[in-house]
């Protein structure tokens, strides 16, 4: 099958829609949604997420050096997406959106009450890339509502109902059904 070159592109599937909690100036609670993010370290268990440096996010990261991701379901959709479009340098996004800013306990940042799971992250390290600043991030603690849990305790993707971002379309994508299990299925290929 020919493959046709599309140039340098951010196009990596799916990206995570990723809701970072820092207090801003005056210790108001501020969120910025971001896609470029996802696990990096299982021990230390980390996670890495990108900001550019224009961002008031950035500057939260800097002055506090902690964090936390929360993680929306399809039901706040509109709200996240709020979160991307609007800067905390001139509103109160959880204001606006009627969502609860709750203090994490184990770091310095807010977390969004009504989604269903939160990574609380104390900052490692940072490296500039490009436009963006990598921000690598302990985890510290996750959090998840008990609703979404599954008979077996742990969090269950469906309860939780997280969505992706398409960044060449900018589109959100709910997930489907498990399709197999995983370190399984490839098993038949073993010799």
């Amino acid at each position: 099958m020919k493959k046709i070159s599309i140039g340098p592109r951010t196009l990596l599937y799916p990206h995570p829609d990723l809701i970072i909690g820092t207090y801003g100036p005056g210790d108001r609670p501020d969120a910025m949604a971001a896609a470029w993010g996802g696990i990096c370290s299982s021990d230390p268990p980390s996670v890495a997420i990108s900001v550019q440096r224009g961002r008031q996010t950035y500057e939260n990261l800097f002055k506090h050096r902690e964090f936390t991701i929360s993680i929306p379901s399809v039901d706040h959709v509109k709200e996240a997406d709020y979160f991307g479009i609007a800067s905390g340098r001139d509103t109160d996004k959880f204001a606006d959106t009627g969502l609860t800013p709750i203090k994490a306990d184990h770091v310095n940042a807010p977390y969004v009450g009504e989604f269903p799971a939160v990574l609380e992250c104390r900052l490692l390290q940072t490296v500039d890339i490009g436009v963006h600043t990598q921000f690598i991030g302990e985890i510290l603690d996750v959090k998840v509502s008990e609703s979404v849990l599954g008979p077996d305790g742990k969090p269950d993707i469906k309860k939780i109902r997280p969505f992706a971002y398409d960044s060449m379309r900018r589109e959100y994508y709910g997930f489907g059904d498990v399709i197999e299990k995983a370190f399984s299925a490839g098993l038949e290929f073993r010799r």
